[in-house]
């Protein structure tokens, strides 16, 4: 008994641990709009005028869409994705650094324009003082997480 005491008390240290070093968000809030789940599929898209494109899931996959709006000056955190994400940017512009750039390379997104995460970790800002709205499309495993938290700071990007 006292050893499955200690196991516990040493794993709730680990996880507080794990929470402080995290990079939550500020200013940011998000809004689940729909997740659904999608059986093992293989796409790809060849002939013109369509999109060179192909995609595939050997096991189920959920995709989750999520809208979030960021206040200005507002940061997602550092955090990474289960699976690749496509954003798209609704208002306004947001910056994003990838957690592995040697570089800290700012991309700026702005209205209209699209960004594609590959879930290798990264975070995103509002350097602006208005306001921007941006969708996500999520695929992750099912009816599991789909986020993250990373420690800060990134090992490039000094914030």
């Amino acid at each position: 008994m006292k050893k499955i005491l200690a196991v516990c008390f040493a794993w709730t240290l680990v996880v507080c641990a794990v929470m402080s070093w995290a990079s939550p968000p500020s200013g940011v809030t998000p809004t689940v709009l729909s997740r659904g789940t999608y059986p093992p599929f293989k796409v790809k898209t060849d002939s013109p005028p369509l999109v060179d494109f192909e995609a595939k899931s050997n096991s189920p996959v959920d995709m989750v869409v999520r809208k979030h709006e960021y206040a200005p000056g507002s940061s997602t955190g550092w955090h990474t994705h289960p699976g690749p994400v496509f954003i798209t940017v609704l208002q306004g512009s947001v910056t994003f650094y990838e957690r592995d750039d040697p570089n800290c390379t700012p991309k700026v997104v702005s209205a209209g324009d699209g960004y594609v995460d590959d879930g290798h970790g990264h975070i995103g800002l509002n350097r602006t003082n208005e306001p921007a709205v941006d969708i996500s499309v999520i695929l992750a495993p099912v009816g599991k997480s789909f986020r993250d938290e990373l420690p800060a700071p990134g090992p490039h990007c000094k914030f």
